[in-house]
């Protein structure tokens, strides 16, 4: 049931493809020597400075499909039928959504850029492309290529820079136009800019960063050597360019009088692309990403920096809780209003000290069969538990000509995501391992991001913030991985996930299975 307009916030959520935690408001939060150091996100910043910063926030599934599906939703990824995949993946209409909630309880609802994909139909959780407000103009979701190629042809980067964030103000004025008098709005902005692929060096050229500045900044498992600090510093300039669409929004909002009547909720959909045990991993590189709230005038106390433990399945709870709508029974997610609201700093709710994460399919030929790679995880302050439910397969997608010891050329591996492990995206990062996987002092790190994993890793988040030396099976971490499994896979049958609950398991079989043509959904069959 609706409450009464008046007593409804504007919801503007902004999300970025492939953005894990890195924005300048986490260097002082999480401590010095990590990229963070280099970054700057001033508008995710004023955000957090506004609001509330979380610490512990991840996504249900370090993919795009199926942690959007668990987003919209409002469930764990593994209930939300083929959007529990990423390619192949279509949408159940049966299944409640936040946004298509809070339109029939009377908001006007609108989105820029990419909100549900690839999935079939495209965008179906927010409506397809009805609530779209694209327009024609430089694509902000190449913002390094059309940037660079504008500086090419004789624009100044600040010429070049503003054009594209003029477009975006254009493109949130005509949502805001469309505004019935009285109704509150709902907008989604997910620029895609922040996925692979980037213009090479486009950090240094477009934002200033300087890639030897991350020199011993970088999480041990990634090689310390040029061509990965300017890749990194490539990755951190698209999200600086998020940020500052992010900016172009607040402004316009400010300027209309609708800013203190706006929750502002910041995230992305999972870790790190193109680069070892981040997308498509279980690790905090992986699963970890920004969260920031503000919603003014004292809604949600500002200032504050909270530990609890936070799955972005949350948020639907959240916003229709905001709206006025009660959520439906089917939602696994806990409303964050309590947390939000509250003037506490550090553990705010004493039962959010835990999130379990979970992975099935991503790229459909990664490997023979179109076979999934299907793990769990449950995460805590201290540990993190990984249960990788076939291990004879290979995490990253099989290694093709890589396995019997030939190397594809560097610009295959580089842009080809399918030249090998076809669940990494191409990068030069990428590349470059590959390449030089034999030498003593990549070889470890090749295998951490690369190689097969055994059925358990746990890892001791006190001593081991990287991730790195897996403790499973040792004698002094028995009692402790006993108790994790015992906790994660009860839960996973509280919620009745399909991959331990049912006989045979629906995400091995067709069509879940079904290999798609490379990069795109596989198309429905007319009826």
């Amino acid at each position: 049931m609706a409450a009464e307009k008046s007593d409804r916030p504007n919801i503007l959520f902004a999300f970025a493809d492939d953005w894990g935690r890195y924005a300048s408001a986490y260097a002082e939060v999480l401590g010095e020597g990590t990229p963070n150091d280099l970054i700057k996100t001033p508008n995710i910043d004023r955000v957090a400075r506004e609001g509330v910063l979380f610490k512990n926030a991840h996504v249900t599934a370090p993919s795009c499909t199926p942690c959007r599906s668990s987003l919209l939703s409002g469930q764990y990824f593994f209930r939300t039928g083929r959007g529990a995949i990423l390619q192949g993946a279509e949408w159940d209409s049966a299944i409640p959504t936040y946004p298509l909630l809070l339109k029939d309880a009377g908001y006007h609802i609108g989105k820029l850029y990419k909100v549900w994909s690839p999935g079939t139909p495209a965008d179906a959780p927010y409506g397809g492309q009805e609530h779209g407000f694209e327009m024609k103009g430089p694509n902000f979701n190449s913002f390094s290529q059309t940037a660079s190629g504008m500086v090419a042809q004789g624009k100044t980067v600040e010429e070049a820079k503003t054009a594209l964030l003029d477009k975006v103000g254009t493109e949130f004025d005509a949502f805001l136009e469309a505004q019935p008098d009285g109704k509150p709005f709902c907008f989604w902005f997910g620029p895609t800019n922040v996925h692979r692929k980037w213009t090479q060096g486009s950090g240094k050229a477009l934002w200033g960063l300087e890639p030897d500045e991350l020199k011993g900044k970088l999480p041990g498992f990634l090689p310390d050597v040029p061509i990965v600090r300017e890749d990194f510093a490539d990755y951190l300039g698209e999200a600086m360019a998020f940020d500052a669409g992010l900016g172009v929004l607040l402004d316009r909002l400010e300027k209309a009088g609708q800013l203190d009547n706006t929750l502002v909720v910041v995230s992305g959909d999972h870790g790190a692309p193109g680069f070892p045990r981040g997308k498509c991993n279980l690790y905090d590189f992986g699963t970890g990403v920004a969260f920031a709230a503000r919603w003014g005038n004292g809604k949600i106390p500002a200032g504050r920096v909270v530990d609890d433990f936070v799955n972005l399945m949350d948020l639907a709870p959240t916003f229709l809780e905001a709206g006025g709508v009660t959520p439906p029974d089917v939602m696994t997610g806990r409303s964050l209003m309590p947390v939000l609201t509250s003037e506490k700093s550090g553990q705010v709710d004493p039962e959010r000290t835990w999130v379990i994460t979970g992975r099935e399919r991503h790229v459909g030929g990664a490997r023979e069969g179109g076979k999934p790679y299907p793990q769990r995880a449950l995460r805590t302050k201290d540990h993190v538990l990984i249960v990788n439910f076939e291990p004879d397969r290979w995490p990253m997608g099989s290694p093709g000509s890589v396995e019997k010891g030939t190397t594809p050329d560097y610009d295959t591996l580089a842009n080809d995501t399918f030249g090998a492990y076809g669940d990494l995206d191409a990068s030069p990062t990428k590349a470059w391992m590959i390449e030089h996987r034999n030498d003593p002092e990549v070889a470890e790190q090749f295998e951490l991001g690369f190689g097969k994993r055994p059925k358990y890793e746990l890892y001791d988040l006190s001593k081991d913030t990287d991730e790195i030396d897996n403790v499973a099976g040792q004698t002094d971490y028995t009692g402790v991985q006993a108790e994790l499994e015992k906790r994660l896979m009860a839960e996973l049958t509280r919620v009745a996930d399909p991959r331990v609950t049912a006989d045979p398991v629906p995400f091995e079989n067709a069509p879940f299975t079904d290999i798609p043509p490379r990069g795109k959904p596989k198309p429905k069959k007319k009826p």
